[in-house]
This record gives structure tokens, C-alpha cells and sequence, in this order.
């Protein structure tokens, strides 16, 4: 019985041990094609969700209700030869905030230049550190830059792990001739990690992690004291937006969070909002309008 009773144990400690770490919704938009098979973009849907889901992407061991919840989003364009699309993909993901229901934004962003070939009959291959596949390259780089985003609100730079992993990928992607990875473009894959490396940036990173951490997850037990604290976090992003305005990571943290900003300071004291909305208007001159809905 002994026996029996330990090897349910150490079954269960196995499930435990390689529990995937993420939790995605894969959608597959394909109204825009004509003439095409439903069932093969049914398969796809599935490759995709599978190959995100039931993967291992890091050494830590996470419970259910512990898995970074995120979306992906494709909406193909065009087909050619029937098995090369082009399209968008669009990644949000989310966190949820301490002694609340609420979740926050982490990571919002829609790739505009998506191409892959898809095979419905093969397996999807993937290599960290060979370019075998440009779908399934684009999938795993946005599975770790989410991972990445996630890890760095919870622990100062604590994503850098899996930005180095992201950065990996783009950098074998490089020589593939698929659009998103090359250096000569400025608003892409590649440098959308490359930046959020750079100790140049260090500041959005801080940002990012003082303003949920010290922010959002004190929201609970002192509403105050947590809005002062992320009005803190955000005159970080001042210094970034001095060395380089308008950048392409400010503007990606920006739509994801702009929203969430303007509901924060609703109900903060006018000199709150007079403060913030000054601010904002300097590091994200994009949304001076939105601003205004704050007073």
C-alpha cells in the first residue's frame, strides 16, 4: 500500500514538475481568403495552441492559477502557391493584481509583417538556436518576450532570462529573409527586444516594475499610497523619453497601458491630475487627447 501510495505521489510530483507555465487563446482569422479549406485553419488553430501550450518554456514549475495568461491573434491577408500566408499576429497579455479581480495589461502588440509556410500535415519545428520555421520561430519569440514581460513586474528584471532567449531567436532569424527580423527596420521583432535589453532603456524596465509592484499590488489595502506610487514609476520613462523620443518600446508600453492610466487617476485629487497629465503629455505626446479624459 506503502508503495502504491508513493507512486501516485511521484506521478503527480512529475505533472507538477513539467507544468507549462502559460496559458494562450489562439484565434486564426481567415475571412479575407477565398476559396480556401475551413479544416485546414481548424488544424492550424490546434498546431498553434499546442505548440505554445504544451511546451516547456522555462525550469520553474507553476500552478494553474499561477500560468501568464495571454492571446494571439492572426488574421491572414493573403495565401500564395496555398501554403505561404502573410498576415498580422497580434500578442496581449496579462497579470493579475494582488488582493484583487483585476488584471492588468502587460503586453499589447500587433505585428504588422507575419509570413510563414504551413504544412497541415507536418509537425511544427522549432530550434532556439536554429531558424527552422518562421511561424513557429514568431511563435516562441512572442512566447518569451510575454514570459519576459510577466517575470519583470514581479522582480526588478527579472524577464532577462527570457529577453535573452527572444533576443536568441531573432538573432537566428536574422539571415532567413522573413520579414520582422532585420536590423535595418526600426519598428520590428528584432528591435523591439534588442532595446528592451540595452541598459539604455533600463529605466522602462524599472518603470515596469515598480509600477505593478509597487503600484497595483498595494492598490488592495491602500489606493493612495499605490497611485503615488505609480505616478513615481512613470516620471522613470521622462529620462527615456529625453535620450529617445518617441520610441518604438515607449510607444508599445504606452498602448498597452494608456487606458489603464487614464481610469487609475479618475478620481485623484485635481493637483494628482494637473501633475500626471503634464507628465504623460511629455512621454507620450501620441495620446495628449486621450489624456484629457482624466480631468
Amino acid at each position: 500500500m506503502k508503495k502504491i501510495i508513493l507512486l501516485i505521489s511521484v506521478f503527480f510530483l512529475s505533472i507538477a514538475t513539467f507544468a507549462q507555465e502559460v496559458k494562450c487563446e489562439v484565434s486564426i482569422n481567415f475571412n479575407r481568403l477565398d476559396g480556401v479549406d475551413v479544416t485546414m485553419f481548424e488544424d492550424m488553430k490546434q498546431q498553434v495552441y499546442e505548440f505554445i501550450n504544451n511546451r516547456k518554456w522555462t525550469g520553474d514549475v507553476f500552478k494553474e492559477n499561477e500560468k501568464i495568461e495571454f492571446s494571439v491573434l492572426i488574421e491572414l491577408t493573403s495565401v500564395e502557391g496555398g501554403n505561404f500566408f502573410k498576415g498580422t499576429i497580434q500578442v496581449q497579455s496579462r497579470r493579475p493584481v494582488f488582493g484583487s479581480a483585476y488584471n492588468s495589461t502587460i503586453f499589447s502588440f500587433k505585428d504588422q509583417k507575419f509570413s510563414f509556410k504551413y504544412d497541415r500535415f507536418a509537425n511544427l519545428e522549432y530550434s532556439e538556436s536554429n531558424f527552422l520555421s518562421n511561424l513557429t520561430s514568431v511563435l516562441a519569440f512572442y512566447t518569451y518576450m510575454v514570459i519576459g514581460y510577466d517575470y519583470d513586474t514581479y522582480k526588478l528584471e527579472g524577464g532577462t532570462k527570457y529577453f535573452q532567449k527572444a533576443q536568441q531567436i531573432a538573432g537566428a532569424a536574422q539571415t532567413s529573409g522573413s520579414e520582422g527580423w532585420s536590423s535595418s527596420e526600426r519598428r520590428n521583432r528584432y528591435w523591439l527586444v534588442e532595446n528592451h535589453l540595452t541598459p539604455r532603456y533600463r529605466n522602462l524596465r524599472i518603470c515596469s516594475y515598480e509600477y505593478h509592484r509597487n503600484g497595483f499590488d498595494q492598490m488592495s489595502t491602500d489606493a493612495t499610497s499605490g497611485r503615488t506610487a505609480v505616478t513615481s514609476a512613470l516620471m522613470k520613462l521622462e529620462a527615456v523619453h529625453r535620450n529617445f523620443p518617441n520610441s518604438f518600446n515607449m510607444r508599445v508600453f504606452f498602448d498597452s497601458k494608456n487606458k489603464e492610466i487614464i481610469k487609475l487617476y479618475k478620481d485623484a485629487p485635481r493637483a494628482e491630475k494637473d501633475k500626471i497629465i503634464n507628465l504623460l503629455n511629455t512621454v507620450d505626446p501620441a495620446n495628449t487627447i486621450n489624456y484629457q479624459k482624466i480631468l
